[in-house]
């Protein structure tokens, strides 16, 4: 005796009618009838939202594309002037662009423009405010060349102990300065103190650590 699930394979399936055809058809056209509607009833609901953030989303990559330019064109022009201004020896030029323009960049053109006029007042505004570690440091090692003599030691540890710090680039530079500092007021157990410090750090520079060792 067949199962029901073998006598179910032999039955075949039931052809549509014409009527059926014409039923389905028409089903399908209502439906993408009420689905066009409910499409357009959205569109117009929402247009104004819909509108307003295709022209967001374009003012964005617009706006995009006009920053990447004009960033563009600040940076030429600033290396451009910079360029002129180094070329033609222009120290208000390089005291000018320091003011408009930022980071290492700024901090340069002032420094070089102390280096072409010798005024000081750029010498410690760099100092206290350069917006670079390097150009700060370097800024604080040439005020104590030149106001060094007439600060005491102390000062002159004080003033540099920003530097004291292997971030610095001029840490050993400044603890020798301090060294010598002491020395030259006779304090030779304080001179000795930063002296030792340089010699006995194997990762001091070669001449530095041998200043050190020829002031001990």
């Amino acid at each position: 005796m067949a199962s029901i699930l073998e006598r179910n394979k032999d039955v075949k399936p039931k052809k549509k009618t014409r009527e059926e055809y014409a039923e389905d058809a028409l089903y399908r056209e209502v439906w993408e009838e009420v689905n066009n509607e409910k499409t357009q009833a959205f569109i117009k609901k929402y247009s104004k939202y819909l509108i307003a953030g295709a022209l967001g989303i374009l003012i964005i990559a617009t706006a995009i594309q006009i920053g990447v330019r004009t960033h563009r064109s600040n940076k030429i022009a600033v290396a451009t002037n910079y360029e002129t201004a180094v070329e033609n020896l222009d120290a208000n030029a390089l005291a000018a662009l320091a003011d408009n323009t930022s980071g290492a960049t700024a901090d340069l053109a002032l420094f070089q423009s102390y280096m072409l006029d010798n005024d000081v007042t750029k010498l410690e505004n760099l100092a206290t405010d350069g917006h670079t570690r390097d150009f700060r440091d370097l800024a604080k090692i040439h005020m104590i060349s030149i106001k060094g003599d007439d600060m005491s030691a102390q000062e002159v540890e004080e003033y540099l102990e920003p530097l004291n710090t292997k971030k610095s680039p001029f840490y050993y530079n400044s603890r020798l300065l301090v060294a010598k500092k002491y020395l030259s007021v006779g304090d030779k157990e304080n001179a000795n103190k930063w002296l030792d410090k340089i010699i006995n750090d194997k990762d001091a520079p070669s001449l530095i650590s041998a200043d050190a060792q020829a002031l001990k």
